[in-house]
């Protein structure tokens, strides 16, 4: 009975597990049909890199990251080593490390290996954003609701991407890549406006990631690099200035 009572976490009641597995379907249709435009851009690198749809369909459905799949095509297309593409494709999605530390501390102590193991397998940005904005404890259901929706989607268009090839313009595949920032806005924009910390700390987020682009020896960095280092230096000035009471999150 006390876990029915602990917001978000996994409930001993299948009903109200069901229903928030329903929850995390409905949030995940808007990433699944933007992961569908967006890998087909996914798919073109994958086809230029030589591989079939079948082997693109595959990739995507067990790596899950655009920019560690755009690395992995392109280390692909010329011909380097296993080591080289595992280094690459590490650095590109280290920031996913930061993510899964974020998650960890927002489950319950009593959640099971497996839960994390298997919400730990599809950390995107994307379903980082609408998982962790949940209140309370985390409920590995809703997560994996999302995912349902989304990995299918992701994976199907890389294969599409592959079978159309060249036969879709530059500017096509542009205009498809701007729906993944439609979705970023629509995830940031309610809790900054709600939080006015919150707000603050985005906009000082988009200054400092500009400014980064200038500064000495970080604008040599990789963009995934920067936006650790960022993601690192805000969350921990925020956490020192702005602490949260995790009893009245828990609430």
């Amino acid at each position: 009975m006390e876990k029915a009572n602990l917001n978000g976490f996994i409930c001993q009641n299948s009903s109200v597990n069901r229903q928030v597995f329903k929850d995390g379907m409905r949030d995940g249709i808007p990433i699944a049909l933007g992961y569908l435009a967006v890998s087909f851009s996914l798919g073109i690198a994958a086809k230029n890199a030589g591989l079939s749809a079948f082997q693109g369909f595959l990739a995507s459905l067990l790596t899950n990251a655009s920019a560690g799949e755009y690395a992995g095509f392109t280390v692909i297309a010329t011909m380097a080593t296993y080591l080289e593409m595992f280094l690459v494709i590490l650095i590109a999605n280290s920031r996913y490390l930061i993510m899964s530390c974020a998650l960890s501390q927002r489950m319950h102590p009593d959640t099971p290996w497996y839960h994390r193991l298997l919400i730990g397998f599809d950390i995107t940005d994307e379903l980082f954003a609408i998982t962790i904005a949940r209140p309370g404890y985390l409920n590995p259901f809703y997560t994996y609701g999302a995912m349902l929706v989304t990995i299918p989607c992701w994976s199907i268009g890389t294969a599409l991407g592959i079978i159309a090839g060249n036969l879709l313009s530059v500017s096509l595949v542009s205009a498809f890549s701007v729906a993944l920032y439609g979705m970023f806005l629509a995830v940031i924009i309610p809790p900054s406006r709600k939080n006015k910390i919150i707000g603050l700390f985005v906009l000082l987020s988009f200054v400092a990631s500009y400014i980064a682009n200038y500064v000495p020896y970080i604008s040599g960095l990789s963009d995934a690099t920067r936006i650790i280092l960022l993601t690192i230096i805000l969350a921990s000035l925020a956490a020192v200035l702005f602490p949260v009471n995790q009893e009245e999150q828990n609430d």
